[in-house]
């Protein structure tokens, strides 16, 4: 079996500075790809926060917001 590389030859490709470098306005050559390859097509996908993390969330800021109410309320009588 042999090899083959894949990757083209800088000194024969055109378009190609040396060292491989591609020139302003010069567009890279393009790469194969997988036709599945990509996003999917996701059918109604969910929108917003569900309803548990949400009110997790806001019950944890009010109690760190009483908390700091109370301390000041502390420091200040």
């Amino acid at each position: 079996m042999s090899y083959t590389n894949p990757d083209p030859e800088p000194e024969r490709t055109t378009g190609l500075e040396p060292g491989g470098g591609v020139p302003p306005g010069e567009t890279p050559p393009a790469e194969s790809s997988m036709p599945e390859a990509g996003p999917r097509e996701v059918h109604n996908p969910p929108k917003g926060w569900a309803k548990a993390p949400l009110a997790l969330i806001l019950g944890l800021v009010v109690l760190v917001a009483a908390f700091f109410l109370v301390y000041a309320l502390i420091l200040i009588f």
